[in-house]
């Protein structure tokens, strides 16, 4: 895999590339970008399944991204491998009970194709502890926590039950982990004697993260340890 420091000159194609080729990656599901993923109603079975099988990529790749982040920055306190070895043990768990389920509908992981831009952040960020707390926890699985009351809500009136029950799960643990990311965001600021929110603006344009937009899940939000000036700058950063 080529090295990705050049952050500005890499293109859909080089992060597809890369994707195929990660250690212990399946050849499925096969990487589309995100634009050729194809939308389904969740009031199909096939709608549910696909739905169900977006989710369960993103902790596929929530697990290599945990478990990257332990080898790949050296020297940092114990508790930091700790926490994301907990948390590539939690990914783990919600995969299991995404794939268990897919299966009782007659699918499986790999079953369809899906898109890798969590993981394409992890490669843009690899060679800054900074960047990779500040724009993969911090932002782009925070999302979920913004994104996961609708899609409870949306597996429930499909009548998916079993679904709703893991999103709540789900939701739980993932406020525990951007609660880590938030913490060691906010370490390796101090080590740097940068100012969080600040930092987090800079770092945000110079790797072309996306933008968010509401709504968002404050509640979520303020108990995964987002302040509320930090609240406050996504909020007019979303105007």
């Amino acid at each position: 895999m080529r090295a990705l420091d050049d952050t500005a000159g890499i293109g859909a194609a080089d992060l597809l590339h890369a994707a195929t080729n990660l250690p212990g990656r399946p050849a499925e599901p096969v990487p589309v970008p995100p634009s050729e993923v194809r939308q389904r109603s969740v009031q199909t079975l096939e709608g549910r399944a696909a739905l169900l099988h977006a989710l369960a990529h993103i902790e596929f790749n929530a697990i290599n991204l945990a478990l990257d982040a332990v080898w790949r920055y050296p020297g940092l306190p114990d508790p930091f491998y700790l926490d994301w070895l907990k948390v590539a043990r939690e990914e783990a768990h919600h995969f299991a009970l995404l794939n268990d389920h897919l299966q009782t509908l007659g699918y499986r992981y790999g079953s369809f194709p899906a898109h890798d831009g969590l993981w394409h952040m992890a490669e843009k960020t690899r060679d800054d502890l900074l960047a990779r707390l500040a724009l993969v926890p911090r932002t782009l699985e925070a999302r979920g926590l913004d994104a996961s009351p609708l899609i409870r809500h949306k597996l429930a009136s499909a009548g998916d039950k079993t679904g709703a029950a893991i999103l709540d799960i789900i939701l739980r643990d993932e406020i525990g982990h951007v609660a880590i990311g938030n913490r060691w965001y906010r370490w390796s600021c101090q080590q740097r004697g940068l100012d969080p929110i600040a930092a987090y603006a800079d770092l945000a344009t110079r790797y072309s993260a996306p933008r968010l937009k509401g709504p968002f899940n404050l509640e979520a939000r303020r108990a995964a340890g987002f302040s509320e000036d930090e609240l406050t700058a996504l909020s007019q950063a979303s105007l």
